[in-house]
């Protein structure tokens, strides 16, 4: 559990935390609102019941699945975001997911978030965006430069999704001797 530097304009603290089993209702309907979001880049329409895809999420709500990690941010009762991690059993590990709702961005809270995050599981760690997103576009290289100057970005593209643009990937250390997969 973090507790992060107050911000301005917000009258809480912001908390980050790994999530539990209470905080499932809320991060479920964070998940359809990060989704909602992502879809002008993902181009996915909701299923006939409205909703979108949470599979990533369930697996990481799923306590006999170690290796995945969701983490919860509040703003004093107010649940403001999410993250979602996988591959923690890897070396290397997945932020697969990384939302604040639109009332708490531009405040550098994304960074102290994925610092938060990242930092939980020292190594080495690989995040996608879509090119297209500006906004991701511009600060995971930033995140990722914060931990590491010899940080990586390359295009992968989406078997399930041959007809979106690549993804691009960063990877990067975090922690002292963190090594990736080329041992660099």
């Amino acid at each position: 559990m973090t507790l992060l530097p107050h911000r301005p304009g917000l009258l809480d603290p912001i908390l980050v935390r790994p999530a539990t089993t209470s905080d499932h209702l809320a991060l479920r309907r964070l998940w359809h609102s990060f989704r909602c979001h992502m879809s002008r880049f993902t181009r996915e329409l909701p299923s006939s019941e409205g909703t979108y895809r949470s599979g990533r999420l369930e697996r990481a709500l799923d306590a006999s699945l170690p290796e995945t990690r969701a983490w919860l941010v509040l703003t004093g009762p107010h649940p403001v975001g999410l993250a979602v991690t996988r591959d923690l059993d890897r070396p290397v590990r997945v932020l697969s997911a990384l939302f604040l709702v639109a009332p708490v961005r531009g405040r550098d809270l994304g960074h102290d978030v994925a610092r938060t995050v990242l930092e939980s599981a020292p190594g080495w760690w690989a995040v996608a965006y879509q090119q297209e997103n500006r906004a991701a576009a511009a600060f995971w290289p930033s995140v990722a430069a914060t931990f590491d100057a010899g940080w990586r970005r390359e295009l992968r593209s989406s078997p399930s999704r041959p007809d979106l643009p690549p993804d691009t990937w960063v990877t990067f250390g975090v922690g002292a001797g963190s090594h990736g997969p080329n041992d660099r």
